[in-house]
């Protein structure tokens, strides 16, 4: 399944969050394959899309960065699945 994740960080924890992505690449765990994520100018808010085959990884990747970063998760489909559901 793929995800759309968007996140937001608040100025009060901006500074915190760089160093942190800084030390760690913010890479996802096995099982979840991260095919890019874009950050905005400011760098408060970005989104990532993920591919994973089961949600609970998904799940434990956001929660080591939501103590400080707010997510929001979306399962999209592709063209083609989109065609199987609406044929």
């Amino acid at each position: 399944m793929i995800f759309h994740i968007t996140y937001n960080v608040t100025s009060r924890d901006r500074d915190s969050v760089q160093e942190r992505f800084k030390k760690s690449g913010a890479q996802p765990p096995d099982g979840v394959k991260m095919t890019g994520r874009w950050h905005s100018v400011n760098g408060n808010k970005g989104f990532i899309i993920a591919e994973s085959s089961d949600l609970l990884t998904v799940g434990r990747w956001i929660q080591e960065w939501s103590d400080m970063i707010a997510f929001h998760v979306t399962p999209v489909f592709t063209d083609e699945e989109v065609l199987s559901i609406i044929s």
